[in-house]
C-alpha cells in the first residue's frame, strides 16, 4: 500500500476552458477530456495535444468518455443523444449512433475472452469471406465532407460490448458496435418511476448479468439482472455480430457508391445542359425529334437545325462535348459494374451465410429466424437484378449516345461538304438503332380529352412549361429517384426466363426464386433490401431484451425525498466506480451513499451468490487517535478504482470548516486492509443493507494501513486515475486547472521527493514573503 500511495507531481496546467470529463487510456499515455464547449481533446502525458474533435452541435455537452480496452478508440456520449466513436490514432470520427434521449453514460466492457467463452461453438468462419470475395475498391470520387456519419464495426481490438445508458433509464447493448444485443428499460422495474434516476449500469465479468445503480423513490438500490441468452449464446452472438459488422460496412459502401453514382450522373447532365439542352428548350416539345428524324432519313436540315449546327455548335465544339459525355458515362459504367455490383454480391454472400446459421437451430434458434433471413436474401437478390437491369440501361444509353455523337459529326461534315472518314459511316443496324433513339428522344405526352382541356385551361396558363427530357436521359436518371420508374426496362425477347416467368405467374410467388420488380427504382429496391436486413437483426434484440430477469434487489441506503423540479445534486451526492476483479472472480462496485460515507460491494461470480459489503466514513471514530482538525470537516467529491486492491478518492473540506482556506485531499484506500471489516450477505430476491445492524460502519482512520492522505491545494472537483498507467489527474480552480501525478514511484525517489503538502506550504510562505518585501519598498 505504501508504494501504491506514493505520488510525484509531474506538472499542472491552466486550461483554456472548463473541463467536464476526463478519462485515461489504460495502455498508452493518452488522456481524453471534454470541455464545456462540447469539444473532446486527446493529449499525451507531456501535455502534447494529439487531436481536438469539435462539438457536434450548439449547446451540446460531453456526458461521458470511455476508452476501448488496450486500443485508441474512444466512445463519447453527448447531451443531444449522439454517441460517437473517435479514433485517436487516425484522428477521425469512425462511427456514430443517434438516440432520442440525453446520454447518461457510455462505456466499453472488458474484452470477451474467446478461449473462455467460445467453448460450445467455435467461430471458425471468421473472415472466411476474404478467401472468396474480392476486396471492394475504394471510392475516390466521393467528397469526405458529404459522407454521412454511418454506423460501422470496431476496426480493431478484441470483441467487446458498447453500453449506452440514457437518462430516461433505457440501456442499450451493442456487440462489436454492430449488433443490437438487447436493451432494458429500468423504469419498468422500480416502484417509484416519478422519483427515478440512474447512476450507472454495468455488465458483469461473465457477461451474463448487469448491475444497475439507481434511485427508486427515497432508496438507493442496486438491481441485479440475469440474462440466460447472454450466458448460453455468447459464441453464436459473436459470430452473428461479426457478419452484422460486415453487412453494416457493405451497407455504408452501397450508400457511398450510390452517392458517387448520383454525382457522376449530375456530371453527365451538366455536360448536356450547355448548348444542346439550351437549343432543346428553345424549340416546341416534340419538334426536335421530328427535325432530327427528317435530317436522318431524308438528309434535309431545317433552318433552325442548320443554324444550331453551324452557328451555335461546331464540329470541334461538339467533339469536346461528346468526349466529356463519353467519359462521364464511362465512369458511371465503372461504378455500377465494379463497385455497386461487387457490393451487392458481397451482401448476398453475408446474408446467405446468416441464412445458413439459421438452419443450425441448436445454436442460433434464439438469434435468427430462418424465414426472415431467407426473405432478406431474396430482397438482396432482387437488388442484384436491379443493378444488372440498370447496368443494361446504361450500356444501352452509352451505345445510343455514341451513335448520336457519330451521326452529329457525320451530319456536320456532310452539310459543310467536308471529307467524311469511313469510321463515321453507320451500318444498317446502327441506322435503325439511331432512328429508334431519335424517336424516343422526346417521349409522347399522354393525350387529354377536350373536357379535361377545358376544365384545366386556367391552370395551364399558370403552370410552368413542360420540363425537357434532355435527350431522354431520364431512362437512367429515374433509377436514382425515390419513386417508381416512369420508363420501365423493356423486355428482352431473347431472355427465355423472362418469357417463362411471364407465362407462369406461380414462379413469381415461389420463394425459391428471386423476385424482379421492374417498376421499382434503384433507390426503392435498396431501401427494400435494407428494411429486410434490419428485420433479420430484430430477433436477437428481442430475445436478449426479453431474457433480462430481475434476480436480486439490494437496498444500499436511504436518500432524502425529491421535491418537484429539484436537482438531485442539491440534496444527495451519489458517485460510483466499477471494477472487474479477474483474479478473485468478483465484480466490485464502490459508491458514495452520502457526502461522508462510501459503500464497497463485492459480488462473487463463483456461483455462491456471495455479497461482501464494506462501509467507511470520513469522520474520526471514538477510538481514533488525534488527527488534524481538517480531517473533521471532509466530504467526498469523487472516487475511482485504481486497481483491484486500491480505491482512489478525492475529498475536500466543507464550507463550515474553521480553516484559513479550503483544501482538498487525495486518499488512496487499501481494499485488502478493509476486507476484514466487511459483512457477508447472500444475494436473494431482496437484500436490505440500509437496516440498522445489517452492515458495519467503520471510520477510515480506524482501519490499520487502510488510507493514505495527500494534501492538495484549493478545491479539487474531479479525479481520473489509471492503475495500469500509474497516473492520477485532478481538476481544481473550478475545473480550469489540471494537475497530473505519477503514482507508485520508487521508495528512494519518494524519500527525496518533496510531498505535495510541504511544497504548497513553501510556495505560500514565499508568496507572503515577496508581498512583505514589496510593502517595505513602497513605504
Amino acid at each position: 500500500m505504501a508504494q501504491t500511495s506514493s505520488m510525484k507531481l509531474l506538472g499542472a496546467r491552466n486550461m483554456s476552458c472548463i473541463v467536464e470529463r476526463m478519462e485515461w487510456n489504460n495502455k498508452m499515455d493518452l488522456i481524453a477530456y471534454g470541455t464545456e464547449k462540447g469539444e473532446v481533446i486527446i493529449q499525451r502525458l507531456n501535455w502534447q495535444k494529439i487531436v481536438t474533435f469539435p462539438t457536434p452541435g450548439e449547446d451540446v455537452r460531453v456526458r461521458s468518455l470511455s476508452w476501448q480496452m488496450d486500443e485508441t478508440l474512444l466512445a463519447v456520449g453527448y447531451s443531444n443523444g449522439k454517441v460517437a466513436l473517435l479514433d485517436a490514432e487516425s484522428e477521425t470520427i469512425i462511427s456514430g449512433l443517434i438516440y432520442e434521449d440525453d446520454i447518461k453514460k457510455v462505456y466499453f466492457s472488458k474484452a470477451i475472452n474467446s478461449q473462455e467463452t467460445l467453448g460450445t461453438y467455435t467461430c471458425n468462419a471468421k473472415d472466411k469471406h476474404r478467401r472468396y470475395l474480392p476486396k471492394l475498391q475504394p471510392l475516390t470520387n466521393i467528397d469526405p465532407c458529404l459522407k454521412t456519419l454511418d454506423q460501422k464495426s470496431f476496426p480493431k481490438g478484441s470483441p467487446c460490448f458498447l453500453v449506452v445508458i440514457m437518462r430516461s433509464g433505457k440501456v442499450h447493448l451493442l456487440l462489436l458496435g454492430a449488433l443490437q444485443a438487447g436493451s432494458i428499460d429500468l423504469t419498468q422495474h422500480v416502484l417509484h418511476p416519478e422519483q427515478f434516476d440512474v447512476y450507472d449500469v454495468r455488465l458483469s465479468g461473465d457477461f451474463n448479468a448487469i448491475y444497475a445503480l439507481l434511485r427508486d423513490g427515497q432508496q438507493l438500490k442496486m438491481l441485479h439482472f440475469h440474462n440466460q441468452v447472454l450466458q448460453e449464446s455468447m459464441a453464436p452472438m459473436l459470430e452473428l455480430a461479426t457478419h452484422c459488422a460486415h453487412i453494416l460496412e457493405t451497407k455504408n459502401y452501397i450508400n457511398d457508391t450510390q452517392q458517387c453514382l448520383t454525382e457522376a450522373w449530375e456530371t453527365v447532365q451538366l455536360e448536356m445542359d450547355n448548348k444542346l439542352t439550351k437549343y432543346a428548350n428553345s424549340q416546341p416539345y416534340g419538334l426536335i425529334s421530328a427535325h432530327f428524324l427528317e435530317l436522318h432519313v431524308f438528309g434535309f436540315a431545317t433552318f433552325e437545325v442548320e443554324e444550331f449546327l453551324f452557328d451555335t455548335l461546331s464540329e470541334k465544339g461538339f467533339k469536346k462535348i461528346a468526349n466529356s459525355v463519353d467519359l462521364s458515362l464511362s465512369n458511371l459504367q465503372g461504378l455500377v459494374f465494379k463497385q455497386l455490383n461487387g457490393a451487392a454480391v458481397n451482401m448476398f454472400y453475408f446474408l446467405n451465410t446468416i441464412a445458413g446459421f439459421g438452419r443450425m437451430s441448436h445454436f442460433f434458434e434464439s438469434l435468427i429466424s430462418p424465414d426472415v433471413a431467407n426473405e432478406a436474401m431474396r430482397a438482396c437478390g432482387a437488388f442484384v437484378l436491379k443493378v444488372y437491369e440498370m447496368q443494361r440501361t446504361i450500356d444501352t444509353l452509352v451505345y445510343d449516345m455514341k451513335l448520336f455523337h457519330a451521326w452529329m459529326i457525320f451530319t456536320i461534315l456532310r452539310l459543310s461538304h467536308q471529307e467524311i472518314p469511313d469510321d463515321l459511316v453507320l451500318t444498317e443496324d446502327e441506322n435503325i438503332a439511331l432512328a429508334d433513339f431519335l424517336c424516343a428522344m422526346e417521349p409522347e405526352v399522354e393525350d387529354r380529352s377536350d373536357d379535361e382541356e377545358d376544365l384545366d385551361a386556367d391552370l395551364l396558363s399558370e403552370t410552368p412549361p413542360l420540363a425537357r427530357t434532355k435527350f431522354n436521359l431520364e431512362r437512367v436518371g429515374q433509377y436514382f429517384e425515390n419513386s417508381p420508374l416512369i420508363q420501365p426496362f423493356r423486355k428482352d425477347p431473347s431472355q427465355l426466363w423472362e418469357q417463362m416467368a411471364s407465362e407462369n405467374e406461380c414462379l413469381n410467388h415461389c420463394n425459391l426464386f428471386v423476385p424482379h420488380d421492374k417498376t421499382l427504382s434503384l433507390v426503392q429496391q435498396r431501401d427494400k433490401m435494407f428494411n429486410a436486413i434490419d428485420a433479420v437483426f430484430h430477433k436477437p434484440t428481442e430475445s436478449i431484451s426479453g431474457s433480462f430477469k430481475l434476480a436480486s434487489a439490494v437496498i444500499c441506503a436511504d436518500l432524502p425525498p425529491m421535491e418537484p423540479g429539484e436537482e438531485l445534486e442539491d440534496r444527495d451526492f451519489v458517485t460510483c466506480s466499477y471494477y472487474v476483479n479477474e483474479s478473485a472472480r468478483s465484480d466490485m462496485l464502490a459508491l458514495s451513499i452520502s457526502w461522508t460515507e462510501v459503500m464497497i460491494l463485492e459480488i462473487s461470480r463463483s456461483g455462491d451468490s456471495l455479497l461482501r459489503c464494506t462501509r467507511i466514513h470520513l469522520e474520526p471514530g471514538i477510538f481514533t487517535p488525534s488527527v488534524h482538525e481538517n480531517y473533521y470537516h471532509l466530504r467526498f467529491v469523487d472516487l475511482q478504482f485504481y486497481n483491484e486492491s486500491a480505491l482512489s478518492m478525492l475529498t475536500q473540506t466543507t464550507s463550515s470548516a474553521p480553516v484559513l482556506r479550503p483544501q482538498s485531499y487525495f486518499v488512496q484506500f487499501s481494499l485488502s486492509a478493509a476486507r476484514n471489516q466487511s459483512t457477508h450477505h447472500q444475494l436473494g430476491q431482496l437484500v436490505k443493507l440500509n437496516v440498522p445492524g445489517a452492515t458495519g460502519k467503520h471510520s477510515i482512520h480506524d482501519i490499520a494501513e487502510g488510507a493514505v492522505f495527500k494534501g492538495l491545494d484549493g478545491l479539487c472537483e474531479m479525479l481520473a486515475v489509471s492503475g495500469s498507467r500509474k497516473v492520477a489527474t485532478v481538476l481544481s480552480d473550478r475545473k480550469r486547472k489540471m494537475t497530473i501525478f505519477e503514482m507508485e514511484i520508487e521508495e528512494e525517489e519518494d524519500d527525496t521527493e518533496m510531498s505535495q503538502a510541504s511544497f504548497l506550504e513553501i510556495s505560500k510562505e514565499s508568496v507572503l514573503a515577496n508581498a512583505g518585501d514589496v510593502d517595505k519598498l513602497e513605504t
